[in-house]
């Protein structure tokens, strides 16, 4: 399968037209739309939903970005969870929320690359990902 995940961050940055961000990750996208198929989750989905006010219009918006729907496979669900515990059990202040767990064990266990500008999260639970940053 070749293609790369792209984290909700990126997503918004661009859909929101973030005045820091949105031309560095829509580079970013458009970069590694040629080189193969921009992924989301439903997790993704969820997330990037918050920058609209109607389904239609986030359906619109996903189909001009070229973002595609990817399933999460039971193994990344086992993963993610698995993984989440284990966070839990450190020690620290910084809790990361659980469904950063899910799209990085999607990743992981397809073996996809990660658009985000969250690395450091990812790094530290999924190192086997490739991460990509605008």
């Amino acid at each position: 399968m070749k293609g790369v995940l792209v984290d909700s961050n990126i997503v918004l940055d661009v859909f929101l037209n973030d005045p820091k961000w949105a031309d560095r990750s829509e580079s970013k996208l458009g970069e590694y739309d040629q080189l193969g198929i921009l992924y989301i989750n439903s997790i993704i989905y969820s997330e990037i939903s918050i920058g609209f006010e109607r389904i239609e219009d986030l359906e619109s918006a996903t189909a001009k970005a070229g973002l595609r729907m990817l399933e999460i496979p039971k193994e990344a669900l086992f993963l993610a969870g698995k993984t989440y515990l284990q966070s839990k059990k450190r020690k620290g202040t910084r809790r990361t929320p659980l469904p950063s767990f899910y799209i990085g064990a999607q990743a992981a266990v397809l073996n996809l690359d990660l658009i985000t500008r969250d690395a450091s999260r990812y790094r530290s639970y999924f190192p086997t990902v490739r991460l990509i940053t605008p």
